[in-house]
């Protein structure tokens, strides 16, 4: 909330701070679980194939010879590098879209103030949208079927002319956009 609060003008005061639903966080947790996933599931399709497959691809694929009491944990740990490398990435790029998204959550600010809604979002380079309060012309509320079940939605707030601001998934965008309206009455 640093960027909001530094730029709170004098006679300026903050009505409404939106926040990130819980199913922001559940998102980005899901994206570790299904990156491990991925990459065990693929290394365990190719060791249990591996012995279907003609000995010339399937040498190929191991680095030391298959025995007949190797179970498929050991067939694993025969695979070649390359493969393991390779479900190694699938599972990093898990880790990858958990660690953007965390960052997306942690760096983005949005409020409503009794003179404008700002929309603040970016770690190195930001990216900043304002409007003033009396300038919005409208505001869409997009709620799922699950998003009205457990309270978040996405806000398109409209402007006088050709601005818009579209807002990710909050929680409780029914209240934020109550939080607008009382910032237009005041």
């Amino acid at each position: 909330m640093l960027y909001i609060q530094q730029s709170l003008g004098p006679e300026e005061r903050l009505i409404y701070i939106a926040k990130f639903h819980w199913f922001y966080d559940v998102q980005a947790i899901l994206n570790i679980v299904w990156g491990l996933f991925f990459s065990v599931s693929l290394l365990l399709a190719i060791a249990s194939l591996i012995q279907y497959l003609p000995s010339g691809i399937a040498d190929k694929m191991l680095v030391d010879q298959l025995s007949l009491t190797d179970g498929i944990f050991h067939i694993v740990m025969k695979l070649h590098p390359v493969i393991k490398l390779f479900a190694l990435l699938v599972f990093l790029m898990g880790v990858l879209k958990f660690t953007q998204m965390l960052v997306i959550k942690v760096t983005t600010e949005i409020a409503v103030t009794n003179s404008r809604l700002v929309y603040k979002r970016g770690l190195i380079a930001r990216s900043v949208g304002e409007m003033n309060i009396d300038r919005i012309e409208s505001i869409s509320v997009q709620q799922s079927f699950w998003g009205r079940i457990f309270d978040f939605g996405r806000l398109i707030i409209h402007g006088m002319g050709v601005g818009e601001i579209i807002m990710p998934n909050l929680a409780e965008p029914i209240r934020f956009r109550r939080a607008i309206e009382k910032a237009r009455t005041i």
